[in-house]
């Protein structure tokens, strides 16, 4: 039987992807470790959504942000040779997909000009519950890269379109749904 816990982090560390140390309190370790909850949150969101274009989109950003959290998990000691699977996985075309996943549905939709009231449905809170977490991973991340560094610049493009994604995916999953809307607040668009 395998085991789960090995005890090595017992101290406050642990390990790095292909090798290597650090305190758990690293902003690495932040940042993955946010993806991790992200890939949880939208777990949780595929069980309270009914849309079928929802749920297959959901699916597509975890399996994404599996390969994020491993680009962000690996050593960057410059003599760790990294394998080619894992860096720079997320590139322009994984961007361009999201703004086209975007563009389409809001065809689809009209989200109008007033700030929208998250709760309509179970699924659409649990997707807007994912957003703010994909927001609170940007910052992480944002953070990772003015302090150390991160290789891939596309992850950060990728992490701020997810979340408008999100946002599209929770109205799509209440099209057929009266949403509340908290007028007054907004600037109109002129």
């Amino acid at each position: 039987m395998a085991k789960i816990y090995t005890k090595n982090g017992d101290k406050g560390d642990t390990s790095l992807f292909m090798g290597g140390t650090i305190s758990k309190s690293d902003i690495r370790v932040d940042a993955y470790g946010t993806v991790d909850e992200v890939v949880s949150t939208l777990g949780f969101a595929k069980t309270q959504c009914k849309e079928s274009e929802v749920l297959k989109i959901v699916d597509k950003l975890q399996y994404s942000l599996f390969k994020i959290g491993a680009e962000l998990s690996v050593n960057k000691d410059k003599s760790v040779k990294k394998p080619k699977e894992i860096i720079n996985t997320i590139g322009k075309k994984n961007i361009t997909e999201l703004e086209k996943n975007i563009d389409s549905i809001l065809k689809k939709i009209d989200i109008g000009n007033e700030f929208i009231m998250p709760g309509t449905s179970s699924g659409s809170a649990s997707l807007d519950m994912a957003r703010t977490v994909i927001r609170r991973l940007e910052r992480s991340i944002v953070k990772l890269n003015e302090e150390i560094g991160i290789e891939n610049q596309n992850i950060i493009i990728y992490i701020n379109r997810m979340s408008d994604l999100l946002f599209v995916l929770a109205r799509l999953e209440d099209r057929e749904k009266n949403t509340k809307k908290i007028r007054g607040i907004r600037k109109s668009k002129k």
